[in-house]
């Protein structure tokens, strides 16, 4: 895995919920357009369903990230999170405001516990059959297509081993891995040097 600079780097339920996906202060920066709004040093954005087991892993983290940042306000600085259910195509004027970008997700091709981190870039390939989701690699090929530009963005997944119906309640397994994936995330937020 690597870090913004190219640096190798390594790799519990938490939370109450989600984060509103739609707020009042991020409703008129959107009505101002991308330009208007505060531009961010980075946003993360954890999603999966919470009733799925495992895939709840996303939002679950990026809700303990939340906390962590809002208890170290420097570190904090400039970094927006949110826990979404699904990525859909308004999130485009978030992502156009950030430097860089993390989306945290549960994955099914990984071995239980396992952590990965993978650099994402557009892909207008990655276009979604569903009008109501969307692959963070659409979603930045929107970016490019409609602004001119997109972040510099990072996929950190964690493979699950349960995906019953189980609200917010993770596998010991994927519980182990939510840790690492923070540790991940805070790695790619830092500010550069």
């Amino acid at each position: 895995m690597k870090a913004p600079d190219g640096e190798q780097v390594g790799g519990e339920q938490a939370g109450s919920g989600y984060l509103p996906e739609s707020t009042a202060s991020n409703q008129q920066q959107a009505a101002a357009g991308p330009q208007a709004a505060r531009p961010l040093r980075a946003l993360v954005i954890g999603y999966g369903s919470p009733i799925r087991g495992d895939d709840a892993i996303g939002p679950l983290v990026a809700d303990r990230l939340a906390a962590q940042l809002a208890a170290d306000p420097a570190l904090g600085d400039g970094v927006e999170v949110q826990a979404r259910h699904i990525l859909t195509a308004e999130i485009v004027d978030d992502l156009v405001r950030a430097e860089r970008v993390v989306f945290i997700d549960a994955a099914a091709d990984l071995t239980p516990g396992e952590v990965r981190c993978c650099r994402l870039a557009p892909d207008t390939a990655t276009l979604s059959t569903m009008a109501h989701f969307h692959d963070p690699r659409e979603l930045l090929a929107w970016c490019a297509a409609l602004y001119q530009r997109s972040p510099q963005a990072w996929l950190v997944s964690a493979g699950g081993a349960d995906w019953g119906y189980a609200s917010y309640s993770l596998s010991s397994t994927a519980q182990g891995a939510v840790e690492p994936m923070i540790a991940e995330i805070l790695v790619l937020i830092s500010p550069s040097p």
